[in-house]
């Protein structure tokens, strides 16, 4: 990518934004890469629920924290895509095993569990027009693979937070009903949406920050972090609106379950997508800075 003076971002600049943006994340085949995505994650699901549930429980309670995470896939999946997974993460966790067969799980869990994040790695650098440089590729694996690790960690740190100020919050709607008990119920609508941008908006900011072999202002990553969780967020509800009101894995009977899992995913990551082809654009026009790291290098643009 060609060096830009910086601009000043302006309203009026937004449609000019979108459109650049389409139409770039429309040539980047989001579709095969979501695919990917999304056969990985469930190869990796298993894995990376435990180490979550483990990280988090181990301040929380893990119990306490495999409820809240199948309350949340029975909102967006389903009663029995969310029973699937529990029983899913209950088989991954059994513990009658010996001890060259706890410490061989351990590391098929890691490996699986960073398996989706250095797919991801692999697609924002399609995305961003980077590839690896065929010189370190052996160094540049492990790298990745600590990285997906170090997210895994990260995700696992925010979901402790956003489960924290949820009680917070509702010690407070506690405060606030006994007092004004006609506004509880916009009050905590209100805060659990903003609490669930400013979440979902780190971690995408973080995401495109450091997963990427790429250099990139924390401006650039902060507003395609933001477009990318708001769009995420609208995503999510329409998205549960349709698995629950259509109901897409029925037709596939006991293979629903991956079916459904499958779908979220891949749609997921098509936002996912939009928002990362956003962030370059976004970069391109207004700080002209990503650019690939030592363990990389930077395609021919697009155009």
């Amino acid at each position: 990518m060609e060096e830009q003076p910086n601009k000043k971002f302006k309203l009026k600049d937004i449609p000019t934004l979108f459109k650049e943006t389409f139409l770039r994340w429309m040539d980047s085949d989001p579709w095969r890469l979501s695919a990917i995505i999304a056969y990985y994650a469930i190869l990796s699901m298993p894995a990376l629920l435990v180490i979550i549930i483990n990280v988090i429980g181990a301040v929380w309670g893990a119990e306490i924290v495999k409820g809240e995470l199948t309350h949340q896939f029975t909102n967006v999946l389903g009663v029995e895509v969310a029973e699937s997974i529990e029983t899913m993460i209950s088989e991954t966790q059994n513990s009658d095993r010996n001890l060259m067969s706890t410490i061989i799980g351990i590391g098929t869990l890691l490996f699986g569990a960073t398996g989706v994040f250095y797919q991801l790695q692999l697609s924002l650098n399609e995305i961003w027009n980077i590839e690896s440089n065929p010189s370190s590729n052996i160094k540049r694996v492990i790298i990745s693979r600590a990285r997906g690790f170090a997210f895994i960690l990260v995700v696992g740190f925010l979901l402790l937070i956003s489960f924290i100020i949820s009680a917070g919050i509702s010690i407070f709607n506690g405060y606030i009903k006994s007092m004004f008990p006609e506004i509880v119920l916009y009050t905590a609508y209100v805060l659990d949406v903003c609490i669930s941008l400013s979440i979902i908006t780190s971690l995408f900011a973080l995401m495109f920050k450091y997963l990427p072999d790429a250099k990139i202002s924390w401006k650039s990553v902060w507003a395609g972090g933001f477009v990318t969780a708001l769009l995420f967020v609208i995503g999510q509800t329409l998205l549960s609106l349709y698995f629950t009101k259509a109901d897409p894995g029925s037709t596939y009977g006991a293979a629903g379950t991956v079916i459904l899992i499958l779908l979220w995913v891949s749609y997921s990551c098509l936002i996912l997508f939009f928002g990362a082809q956003f962030t370059w654009v976004y970069a391109k026009y207004y700080t002209a800075d990503i650019k690939p790291t030592d363990y990389a290098v930077l395609k021919s643009d697009k155009s």
